[in-house]
């Protein structure tokens, strides 16, 4: 499969095209896993996983996708490297990519990605930045799809803080052809200049009931990310009129799914009962992103190859 970029840092560095390309492997490798497919194509392939910040689903399943591949993880933490402390991030990049076929990065800055793949000879994924998070769409686009089928035409509502997730269901709304509303409190807003670029798609309010009126997927995440924690309290008041709870639910369209990212707090930004219910596919999302990154690094190992 030819794909228009080398490395995934954002959404729109694939084509439409080709993103639901990877979805539908995704998709597929999911019933071969199930099924005990032996999908080890990529024999003696080496994903190094730097991390910034700590990660669970990340680590999990970049780590277990690669092995399943075949191939090999090598984690490395801040205290197991020189990257932008001693050493300049585009000469690490030069030395790591050197030695290894693929790199994962999940950091604090953006442009962190962007420089080390400005310098990178194999393919870089962006696992998370303070402004995108790429690969988890992947995989809520994928439990949209498996369980609704195309969403392109449908209505999605971002419900809370205008992160990094949000920054990149707007990119998710041009890519995958869906329209966006996002509720978040004022001051909680994503970047302006994404606003704008996607304006004839996505609509900001900040009255949650109104934004979710008649949504077909409903998403949220914690409302204090990764390095925000001081804020934690101030938060909480600002954000507790947008919890997704059974009442805000009502709202939406009655077959509407709900999706987290986690790790979620459980009564703040989610209700529990909503979290547990049986009906709940969060969990499905939470291992799609083994899939979906399988998918996505099948496709770039080949695309490295020349294949």
């Amino acid at each position: 499969m030819s794909m228009t970029g080398q490395h995934f840092l954002t959404l729109l560095d694939f084509s439409a095209a080709d993103l639901l390309r990877i979805i539908e492997r995704a998709i597929e490798m999911k019933r071969e896993r199930r099924e005990g497919v032996d999908q080890r194509r990529f024999p003696g392939s080496v994903l190094a996983m730097v991390f910034a910040k700590s990660s669970t689903r990340t680590r999990v399943s970049f780590e277990a996708g690669i092995a399943q591949l075949g191939g090999n993880a090598m984690f490395l933490s801040p205290q197991d490297t020189q990257l932008g402390r001693g050493e300049p991030i585009e000469d690490s990049a030069r030395v790591i990519s050197s030695m290894v076929d693929l790199v994962m990065i999940r950091t604090f800055g953006h442009d962190i990605v962007e420089r080390f793949a400005a310098h990178s000879s194999v393919p870089v994924i962006n696992a998370l930045t303070d402004d995108f998070h790429p690969c988890q769409l992947l995989a809520d686009m994928q439990t949209w799809i498996e369980r609704r089928g195309a969403i392109a035409g449908r209505s999605v509502c971002w419900v809370g803080d205008g992160n990094n997730m949000c920054q990149s269901y707007i990119n998710a709304a041009r890519q995958f052809d869906f329209s966006l509303r996002i509720a978040c409190p004022p001051g909680y807003e994503p970047r302006r200049e994404l606003l704008e670029a996607n304006r004839d798609r996505v609509e900001l309010l900040h009255d949650p009931v109104q934004a979710v009126r008649d949504a077909d997927l409903v998403v949220t995440d914690v409302w204090a990310s990764m390095g925000q924690e001081d804020e934690q309290a101030a938060r909480i008041e600002r954000f507790t009129p947008y919890q997704v709870n059974a009442e805000l639910m009502s709202h939406a369209a009655s077959d509407a799914l709900y999706l987290h990212c986690l790790p979620a707090h459980r009564g703040e930004e989610i209700s529990a009962d909503l979290m547990d219910a049986p009906d709940s596919v969060i969990w499905e999302e939470a291992e799609n992103r083994l899939h979906a990154q399988k998918a996505l690094m099948e496709a770039l190992l080949l695309t490295n190859r020349g294949a």
